[in-house]
């Protein structure tokens, strides 16, 4: 049995990415608040800023990861809040590091000392883990947190059999960036102007340099930029 692990699939580059796993074979598993929309995909309801609620998946999970002869751990899930370095209280941003750091380093400790050898640990970032923009103070302090995980798990499992990487999308046609940007249409067809096909990244994309990541593990510790070409600003 090929086992996959994704935080978030509820929608967006998660769910497009577990539907590719499950159509591969797979048995394909997601934590998130919502279920997962593909049929087949088995969905464990939870709230990753919560520890119980992790432990409680942990649980459940554990034993399939230790009979699996590989498996695929992706950490997609986050928040994105529209705060900056002068409204983030620290009670806010605990609460964004929770789901976008703090879980994905809860899962690694209980699953990578089960992994067998030929599996991964893929971190879906942004083009925000590597710069910045106003407006997502928190969003950009996790995501650069996160490329700095992945490069450590990348060191810290040399030897193995185990890869890593860490996946950053350009700005992809999500509910969450619809949500982030107010569901304006001017603004979306702005922000698709900015790379060179001039259009969002679909999901469907990113899922599929997601499963490449998977089975190539010549990437282990590399940042994979996903944005068509983004112009610099």
């Amino acid at each position: 049995m090929k086992t996959a692990i994704f935080t978030g699939a509820s929608a967006g580059i998660g769910a497009s990415a577990a539907n590719l796993f499950l159509e591969q074979g797979y048995a394909v598993h997601n934590l998130s608040r919502r279920p997962c929309p593909v049929e087949g995909v088995s969905s464990l309801l939870c709230d990753l800023s919560r520890p119980e609620a992790i432990d409680e998946s942990i649980d459940r999970l554990l034993p399939l990861v230790k009979d699996s002869e590989s498996v695929c751990l992706i950490h997609n899930a986050c928040q994105m809040r529209k705060d900056s370095t002068v409204s983030c209280d620290s009670e806010s941003l605990r609460q964004v590091l929770e789901t976008n750091l703090v879980a994905a380093n809860s899962l690694n400790q209980a699953f990578l000392p089960a992994l067998p050898s030929g599996s991964s640990v893929l971190y879906i970032g942004s083009t925000l883990s590597e710069k910045a923009v106003p407006g997502a103070y928190s969003y950009v302090i996790s995501k650069h947190a996160l490329l700095g995980m992945m490069r450590a798990t990348c060191q810290d499992l040399m030897g193995t059999g185990t890869h890593s990487a860490l996946i950053c999308p350009g700005f992809t046609d999500t509910e969450m960036l619809r949500t982030h940007l107010g569901n304006d249409d001017d603004v979306l067809r702005a922000i698709g102007g900015m790379n060179s096909f001039s259009r969002l990244v679909q999901p469907e994309e990113i899922a599929g340099l997601i499963w490449y990541a998977h089975n190539n593990p010549v990437i282990n510790g590399a940042v994979l930029h996903a944005n068509l070409g983004q112009k610099e600003s």
